[in-house]
């Protein structure tokens, strides 16, 4: 591996999570708009309002964390450092934890779930703080 990426990470490493967070990013906002267009035109008569916005809740924050992610993934480019990876990985298990935790309480009416999405909200917000790290130290 080349290396020479600033904060000591190899250029192909740098190319190969650009490449990566970017492209989970597109993923999940993609995901995003078809979960909301379902919960909107598939479970509006099946859920009542209360776990209806439950479910949107969880779309709506997979599309500010996919977005996030498309954030991370040019980061990885611009400022390849550990933290940017930490960034990206954060972001990812938010969404898997806080947005799918969310999706499967809503529809399943399981309540014990709602005990585990703030974990995917800690994610979310370690994953953030480490990317105002990577553009901070640039």
């Amino acid at each position: 591996m080349a290396s020479g990426g600033a904060g000591g990470m190899p250029l192909l490493w740098s190319a190969v999570m650009e490449r990566t967070f970017f492209a989970l990013g597109a993923l999940f906002a993609g995901l995003a708009v078809a979960a909301g267009a379902f919960g909107a035109h598939g479970l509006k008569g099946r859920l009542g309002p209360d776990m209806l916005a439950v479910f949107e809740t969880a779309a709506r924050y997979q599309m500010y964390h996919a977005l996030g992610l498309i954030a991370v993934g040019w980061a990885a480019g611009r400022w390849p450092s550990p933290a940017v990876i930490v960034a990206g990985w954060c972001m990812v298990a938010g969404i898997v934890v806080f947005s799918g935790s969310l999706y499967v309480l809503s529809v399943t009416g399981i309540r014990w779930l709602g005990a585990i999405t703030p974990l995917g909200g800690l994610a979310f917000m370690v994953g953030w703080l480490a990317l105002a790290l990577a553009a901070w130290r640039g």
